[in-house]
């Protein structure tokens, strides 16, 4: 059996992150990686995906983005090769191609069983991120078995799939994106729009991420929301690179929009009639937001030095939304689940979860000795972003490595 400080499941931005910082605190430490660095960013991504997060905001431990194009958005490759050379400069210990079976503990330790051997450690960081299985509702099953199912997981191009309408469900920003590029490609796409956000791209001259960051909405802390659990399943950011897209700009290209997927009958897609209240208050929520970027403007006595406000069309509702589809009468082949995701922690056999399922945590912190980073609002709400996870990192490395009785570095 091999014997370790802490181990850290996961050689993304987060376990990277939580590598350089144990390091730094001179904790002994081991990466586990199930394939290769940024296994799920290299295999788990659609071939034209570029960050939504500007390149200034994509920063690794020990290589900052040092680039000529801060205000570009990099292509999902250009990631993966950044993180390969992070992993490099830190000289993160990394055991690739190592899969966990199992997580448990016995007194005084954890025991972590891999393909590879059993692991005894003090500490164990959970950084195998938010993003490992799809949420596909129960009723999928009722599907007529013709229709091709994909998820943003499995799909890679258009190309991929048949050549009639594609349904997508889910406008978040990886629905949103999906739905044109499947559109433009020449095929019809139906897109299910549930709870969702909207922004703008660019705001008063400046991406909106520098806004989000000006005004303090990406590093409130978990401590001072009201309800976190509330905040935890906001939808992602509705961006894409380069420009805005939103439910208008689908429309413009094509793209069909309809009310909430509420079940499947007999073959065919039932939806709600909840549309236009949806996008009214995804409206409401855009207004609210640049109200705030331009009172902090007006506080900070910028106007002069920034573009002027603005207000953008609310959203175009269809006169008579559909309230279902004939899959096969219509012509449909395919139907893309674009609904969320949820962390695989099925290999934790420990007491931790609540009545749902879900795993139970303060700020990252789970039990003594035990952590997890990269969940939706774990510290902050910038804690799912690239350069959200160095913070998270400083943080719970500073508590794990205190409970183990180290000496903090200065």
């Amino acid at each position: 059996m091999k014997r370790t400080t802490t181990v850290i499941i996961g050689a993304g931005q987060c376990g990277l992150a939580m590598s350089f910082e144990l390091s730094r605190l001179g904790v002994d430490h081991v990466v586990l990686e199930r394939g290769q660095i940024a296994n799920s960013w290299r295999k788990e991504r659609w071939d034209s995906l570029r960050l939504l997060s500007p390149n200034w905001m994509n920063g690794l431990p020990g290589l900052s983005y040092r680039g000529s194009d801060p205000e570009g958005y990099m292509h999902v490759s250009e990631l993966v090769q950044n993180m390969a050379a992070s992993a490099g400069q830190i000289a993160a210990p990394i055991q690739s191609e190592t899969r966990v079976i199992s997580v448990g503990s016995s007194p005084g330790h954890y025991i972590v069983q891999t393909d590879q051997g059993m692991i005894s450690c003090k500490s164990v960081v959970m950084a195998n991120g938010a993003c490992a299985i799809p949420k596909v509702p129960d009723f999928a099953a009722l599907l007529p078995q013709r229709i091709q199912q994909f998820t943003p997981l499995n799909y890679k191009r258009p190309a991929q799939l048949p050549n009639g309408k594609v349904l997508i469900v889910g406008a978040s920003a990886s629905g949103l994106q999906l739905a044109r590029e499947i559109q433009l490609s020449g095929r019809q796409v139906v897109l299910a729009v549930g709870n969702h956000l909207r922004f703008p791209r660019r705001y008063r001259g400046a991406d909106i991420s520098m806004w989000l960051e000006a005004i303090g909405a990406t590093t409130i802390p978990h401590t001072q929301v009201d309800d976190i659990a509330r905040v935890r399943r906001t939808p992602s950011l509705t961006l894409v690179a380069d420009e805005t897209i939103d439910l208008n700009t689908l429309q413009q290209v094509g793209v069909e929009i309809t009310g909430r997927l509420a079940t499947m009958r007999e073959g065919r897609a039932l939806f709600s009639g909840s549309l236009a209240n949806l996008c009214a208050s995804a409206d409401l929520k855009m207004n609210r937001l640049l109200e705030s970027i331009d009172q902090w403007v007006d506080e900070n006595g910028l106007n002069g030095l920034v573009g002027p406000r603005e207000r953008y069309a609310s959203t175009e509702i269809p006169a008579e939304p559909r309230l279902s589809i004939d899959f096969v009468r219509e012509g449909f082949d395919a139907i893309i689940w674009s609904t969320g995701y949820r962390p695989d922690f099925s290999w934790l056999k420990l007491p931790v979860f609540d009545s749902k399922g879900a795993l139970m945590h303060d700020g990252g912190v789970v039990t003594d000795g035990l952590y997890a980073m990269g969940l939706p609002y774990l510290r902050q709400r910038k804690s799912t972003f690239i350069d959200g996870a160095s913070d998270d990192a400083k943080a719970l490395a500073i508590h794990l490595s205190a409970g183990l009785g180290h000496a903090l570095a200065a």
